[in-house]
């Protein structure tokens, strides 16, 4: 029997991109099928082909001004590419690498969707629209789902579904650094109460609600209580002239871009998320899997990943967010933490491990058809 591939499409490595090669990498391992993934841009690497997880890993080497427009470049060497073995379909991410794997082949695509606003265009839709016999959409959570059902309502709902981001969940366990060490590595004191925070300083991630919102919690919480921030971005200055305007910049961390932040987790008693409509919330994952209880924004994929209301609070709302904080380090709270770490780690093995999602991919109606039409 003549060995059957499927071909993963992804528009470059940067980012959160190469994890997300080696999740639907993993989803064949195990499987009759080979995966080859090519990445439209980016140099190619040894590192990339190794955490791609694939049988096979090809760079075509574009630039952005090369993808611009019809891309014609582009689709003559996926063209190519296409011709050289039996590929059953197309995962492809993001908007590029559908267009793309649309106009240069024949083959189911599976397009695959990691922010809101996809379709927002006419143009998309048209597309989209176009190809839709042989096209199907996946969004990183219902949320983003529900965005693309609403942009396409003429679109079967089993054509856009969801399969959500996942982990490795061992992996990610076995990273996780020792609570010392990771306290040590980010120059904070073993004795004190920790809320950690991770993300680009950037308005969509709305720390600033989150510095409201402890200093209105901080009278409430012990002495030792710290608001640790990390990452870089542009807002870094206001939020630190926040922070000494609140009163609270002695207890308010910012410890910049941390490298493989997620190995560092152990070092917080609880993770805050304040994003404004996180499409997903991966980093809600990667808190879990380090057992940390986490709190995040009622809004995006958030309450999709921690399944708890009592874990959730209103976007922008410091007040509502100060009186979790404050309930959260009560002395009382003690069983309800350990319940929270409990729920998130069955929850990781349930609904986000490599595990479950194969098992969803291989039971959706468009993956079935995709494999039967090929």
């Amino acid at each position: 029997m003549a060995e059957r591939w499927i071909l993963q499409f992804c528009h470059g490595y940067y980012g959160p991109f190469l994890d997300v090669a080696r999740q639907y990498a993993a989803l064949f391992h195990g499987s009759n099928y080979k995966v080859l993934t090519v990445y439209l841009t980016g140099d190619p690497h040894v590192s990339v082909e190794s955490a791609s997880a694939s049988d096979e890993v090809r760079f075509l080497g574009f630039r952005s001004r090369d993808i611009r427009g019809l891309k014609l470049g582009a689709i003559r060497a996926l063209k190519r590419l296409v011709a050289t073995r039996d590929f059953a379909f197309i995962i492809a991410h993001r908007f590029k690498p559908i267009y793309i794997s649309c106009l240069a082949t024949n083959l189911p695509v599976i397009g695959v969707h990691h922010a809101f606003g996809g379709y927002e265009r006419a143009p998309r839709r048209w597309f989209v629209n176009l190809f839709r016999k042989r096209l199907a959409l996946l969004g990183v959570s219902d949320a983003v789902r529900d965005d693309m059902r609403r942009c396409l309502p003429d679109w079967p709902i089993e054509r856009i579904e969801t399969l959500h981001n996942r982990l490795d969940v061992g992996i990610a366990r076995a990273e996780v650094l020792p609570r010392y060490i990771a306290r040590t590595t980010l120059g904070l004191p073993q004795e004190a109460a920790v809320i950690g925070n991770v993300g680009r300083l950037h308005h969509d991630k709305d720390q600033a609600t989150l510095l409201r919102a402890f200093a209105k919690a901080r009278p409430s919480l012990g002495s030792n209580t710290l608001l640790v921030i990390a990452g870089k971005g542009p807002l870094e200055k206001p939020l630190r002239d926040q922070a000494q305007k609140l009163g609270i910049a002695d207890d308010v961390r910012f410890v910049g871009q941390v490298p493989d932040a997620r190995r560092l987790f152990a070092a917080f008693d609880l993770f805050v998320l304040s994003s404004d409509h996180e499409p997903f919330g991966m980093v809600l994952l990667e808190a879990m899997a380090a057992g940390v209880p986490v709190m995040a924004t009622d809004c995006g994929g958030a309450p999709e990943v921690i399944g708890r209301s009592d874990c959730l609070f209103p976007l922008g709302n410091a007040e509502e967010l100060a009186d979790r904080l404050v309930a959260f380090f009560s002395p009382t709270n003690e069983n309800a933490k350990r319940t929270i770490v409990e729920d998130g780690m069955d929850r990781l093995e349930r609904l986000f491990s490599d595990d479950a999602a194969r098992q969803r991919f291989f039971a959706l109606p468009m993956t079935r058809h995709a494999l039967r039409v090929s």
